[in-house]
């Protein structure tokens, strides 16, 4: 009964395991260490697609948006955020780093999208300590960078980047495993970055024969 109430409700698999606990059951669902043996084909499969990604940005992710895994593309880029280094959390960089404003060229639309994201994932979460912390912070960075109200709405928004070698801009895909029933696997997010223009696709294809 309680399963399918979690189901019912499409509840990520980390959620349903704690409605089970609270229940008085046990939890069903396993949650494998992201070096143990059982999680070394999957982590295979996703360097693989990681490095084939090459020259664009790709990176591996959990659900509380820490990096666990970028191509030499996507810690260029992570690097110009936090040059000192340290921080692996997307949201802790976008919201608190004091070179965001000047690395994101559209930092108050990319920080609302992101916190609408989070808060959806907050609600499907049920109570996590992590998110408790990392939505706040975003809301402080929303508050401290407003949007802009919008003229019209685009079909995707795009990460507009200011770099070294110039504007560039991204459309970002997210993929992830959708029928382990392993907590970890169903957590972990492919984030890819692709170019939203020529002059981007051009940059970033030219710093492979540099």
């Amino acid at each position: 009964m309680v399963l399918q109430l979690g189901a019912g409700l499409l509840l990520p698999l980390s959620a349903r395991n704690a409605l089970l606990q609270s229940a008085g059951f046990a939890p069903v669902y396993p949650v494998s260490p992201l070096d143990s043996a059982a999680m070394l084909p999957f982590r295979a499969i996703l360097n693989e697609m990681i490095e084939r990604h090459s020259p664009f940005p790709a990176m591996l992710v959990d659900r509380h948006w820490t990096v666990h895994e970028a191509n030499v593309a996507a810690q260029m880029f992570l690097s110009t955020l936090v040059p000192e280094g340290g921080e692996t959390n997307l949201v802790r960089m976008l919201a608190c780093s004091p070179a965001a404003p000047r690395v994101i060229l559209n930092l108050p639309e990319v920080l609302a999208e992101l916190l609408s994201r989070l808060q959806l994932e907050a609600l499907e979460a049920g109570d996590d300590p992590q998110f408790r912390i990392l939505l706040p912070m975003l809301e402080d960075a929303c508050r401290q960078y407003p949007q802009r109200r919008a003229v019209g709405r685009r079909t995707v928004l795009p990460l507009v980047m200011s770099t070294p070698s110039g504007r560039l801009q991204f459309l970002t895909l997210i993929a992830h495993f959708g029928t382990s029933e392993d907590v970890t696997v169903r957590d972990l997010r492919l984030e890819l970055l692709f170019p939203a223009d020529e002059i981007t696709r051009e940059a970033l294809n030219s710093q492979v024969h540099v």
